[in-house]
């Protein structure tokens, strides 16, 4: 009989004991990730009555492999212009929540007499939530539908990041066992100029190449480049000292701009979940029931801190950032566990060896314990507001309600902020280029050139020859590139003398860079010299021309990042009728629904359901503020807009006798704006069908705020007065053009 290899026998035996636990969790309707934690746990060491597997360390071996995989395809699912399209909000709730989470782990692990490296750690296994468990509650509750829910995955993506960052400083930590905040800031600095060149070099490059070969990629040549790739970038990662898995979630993030993003998730699934599965089946081996027998009493205590805090830090967070009581509330709620990004920290701190052996299995507890109380949590939100509505002074909740409507009329004006990021996003990204083309030349090129026997002199010359042609064009971007939009900004608002003074700051900046980098290859003297030779070549001799080469680079960039393939996936910039509880949803309309091909005014859903139909997309063609004759057809993609009880009305009209469908958001171009009519407007005093808001917008007029009042969805005959803020939802620059 032939001798099988251990590492087979404990594959067959820990898949083989996931896939009925799995099986009788998905009966249950409990999260599989839980089930594979179970799996792991009836087939690990530290209990006998299963067969136990064999090879530990092989085990071992695949659920690092796992983790590669399993970010990713977290970074297929993130990408960089998510990233962008993340809120403020939700960026500062999320970062808001963290740090609290951070602080509430730290003192509960000193409080409890634990070493500073354990609470450290333990501050961040409590602080992430788990994405994986609250997109299935959201799911099997449908909620998928709800305002709050927008912000909640808001907050998982800048979580996600979050954690990524916090793996590389709590390596930094236990590596130098400094805590001085030179340190950590070395480490931000040096994480955030890393992610930029992958960024910048990864747009520029990835999305050409795969559009060229596009023709030869089958899905086989697709699955092997985009693994390779991956694995290439875990080992560079490696060698430049961050983790693999930070390797693994950029590549991922880059590739989620190509044209090939989608398809590449989609293949890669598979593969991610079987060694993601893997993975949280040796976490689950790792569960010491003698461990959590004696320290029973710190797992209750941390899940309680887990539950509590979060769903506080969440909760005060969001209120903080300008959104209602009620929606804060169910956004804190629904956070309240940790899970994958926890299991990670935690198998870090113990490769790293920095950390006790007992926190795995209490942080695995804690895990189970708050993943099972999630889906109660998020249904009892609701009832736990009109609860806190009735006990809490009608004034305080009047009082968080206003603030939002302060703090969202504050950041109304989103095109002075988009210009203002962009313009600053522009000068940090030339001058991260300059510095890598220098650092890149200086450590590698020059180091090749001595090795190969040539002499100091020449091998400097040529390398800062070389360096300085390469770099030119990005030192002129950054010193006189214009940015047409920002400078038209400073104009309109009276501050077009303010374009002189961003000038000379980043000649300033431009000149001083190239002083310090130049200064790597020759004495002061010299590098003064040229500095000021290149700033006459730079500034002058040569000006179109870098203009004209930067221009290409920029241009090739641009159609990169902003590909027309991926517009599809960039509905994520809907805005909500923020303080109120309206907001945009989509619809995909099947094809056996039995309303299909019925008028609109036959189908009176505005007056059954409450919810504007604003937007029905077609195919290619888009009918915007459908008419009344205007049919629902299959596939129809169809966005509507109402408050969440409406939506869920709505939503049991859509799936009517079919299944569920997905749900998502519309894309950017056709959004909700405001516009504040004043005495100089030509819609005062006209109904809005007088006025031909419809054709002039393209949109429909979805809201009114007067005199402290709203009216939601308002009739046609409805006269505006001085003082209204409307609400519309149409081609956005058709109303900006409003104003």
């Amino acid at each position: 009989m032939q001798h099988l290899p251990a590492m087979i026998h404990d594959l067959a035996l820990i898949l083989g004991t996931a896939g009925l636990v799995t099986l009788l969790f998905k009966k249950l309707n409990q999260p599989i990730v839980l089930g594979y934690l179970v799996a792991g746990f009836l087939v690990g060491p530290k209990i006998s009555i299963f067969p136990t597997v064999i090879g530990v360390a092989s085990i071992n071996l695949w659920a690092e492999i796992g983790v590669i995989f399993l970010l990713f395809a977290l970074g297929l699912e993130f990408s960089f212009k998510k990233l962008l399209r993340v809120g403020g909000s939700a960026s500062f709730t999320a970062l808001f929540e963290v740090s609290l989470m951070i602080l509430f782990g730290f003192t509960t692990g000193r409080l409890l007499g634990w070493s500073t490296m354990d609470s450290l750690f333990l501050g961040g296994i409590l602080s992430i939530s788990s994405t994986s468990i609250i997109i299935r509650t959201v799911e099997e509750l449908g909620m998928k539908n709800m305002k709050f829910v927008g912000m909640v995955f808001g907050v998982l993506v800048i979580e996600d990041l979050v954690a990524v960052l916090l793996m590389v400083l709590l390596t930094t930590v236990a590596l130098t066992r400094d805590f001085s905040g030179t340190e950590m800031l070395g480490a931000v600095l040096k994480l955030s100029f890393f992610l930029s060149i992958w960024f910048v070099a990864g747009i520029f490059l990835l999305p050409s190449f795969l559009k060229r070969t596009q023709k030869l990629l089958s899905e086989e040549t697709v699955l092997v480049v985009a693994v390779g790739l991956c694995l290439m970038m875990v080992v560079f990662a490696s060698n430049v000292g961050f983790s693999s898995a930070l390797g693994a979630f950029i590549t991922g993030s880059i590739l989620a701009e190509t044209i090939e993003g989608e398809r590449i998730h989609h293949l890669i699934a598979p593969i991610k979940n079987l060694f993601s599965a893997v993975f949280f089946i040796s976490v689950g081996m790792l569960i010491d029931p003698q461990v959590i027998s004696i320290y029973w009493k710190e797992v209750l205590l941390l899940s309680a801190v887990v539950v509590v805090g979060k769903t506080l830090s969440v909760t005060l967070g969001s209120v903080l950032s300008g959104q209602t009581f009620k929606s804060s509330l169910q956004s804190g709620m629904s956070l309240a566990q940790i899970g994958e990004f926890s299991f990670i920290i935690a198998t870090l701190g113990l490769s790293l060896k920095v950390i006790s052996e007992k926190i795995y299995p209490i942080a695995v507890a804690v895990s189970v314990l708050t993943a099972f109380t999630t889906p109660y949590m998020a249904r009892s939100a609701e009832k736990t507001y009109a609860w806190l509505e009735k006990i809490l002074p009608a004034r305080f909740i009047q009082s968080i309600d206003s603030y939002s409507v302060l703090s969202f009329s504050m950041s109304g004006n989103r095109e002075w902020r988009e210009q203002v990021r962009a313009y600053v996003l522009k000068v940090l990204l030339n001058a991260v280029v300059v510095v890598a083309v220098f650092l890149t030349m200086a450590r590698v090129f020059l180091p090749f050139l001595l090795e190969r026997q040539m002499e100091e002199g020449p091998a400097k010359f040529l390398t800062l020859s070389a360096t300085l042609v390469m770099s030119a064009p990005f030192l002129w971007a950054l010193a006189f590139g214009r940015t047409k939009q920002f400078e038209a900004l400073l104009v309109e608002q009276g501050k077009g003398s303010h374009n002189y003074v961003f000038l000379v700051s980043r000649i300033m900046l431009a000149v001083g860079l190239l002083g310090a980098m130049v200064g790597q290859f020759v004495p002061l003297m010299w590098a003064v010299a040229i500095t000021l030779w290149m700033v006459v070549v730079v500034g002058y001799v040569l000006s179109q021309k870098l203009q004209d080469i930067y221009g290409w680079f920029e241009r090739r960039f641009l159609t990169n990042l902003n590909d027309d393939v991926k517009k599809v996936h960039a509905r994520k910039n809907s805005r909500s009728l923020a303080p109120w509880d309206a907001h945009i949803t989509e619809f995909l309309i099947p094809p056996e629904a039995p309303y299909v091909g019925v008028p609109l005014h036959q189908l009176s859903i505005r007056e059954k359901y409450g919810v504007t139909v604003a937007l029905i997309e077609r195919g290619r063609r888009r009918i915007t503020a459908p008419g009344r004759v205007e049919c629902l057809m299959p596939h129809d993609h169809v966005f509507v807009i109402g408050t969440d009880e409406q939506l869920i009305l709505f939503k049991g009209f859509i799936q009517s006798e079919v299944p569920e469908v997905a749900l998502t958001e519309p894309e950017a171009e056709y959004s909700l704006e405001q516009y504040l009519l004043t005495e100089e407007s030509p819609f005062l005093n006209k109904s809005i069908r007088e006025c031909g808001l419809r054709e002039i917008t393209h949109g429909l007029v979805v809201g009114i705020e007067r005199e402290g009042g709203r009216i939601l969805n308002p009739d046609s005959s409805e006269t505006l007065k001085r003082g209204d803020l409307l609400w519309i939802v149409g081609d956005r620059e058709k109303i900006l053009q409003l104003t």
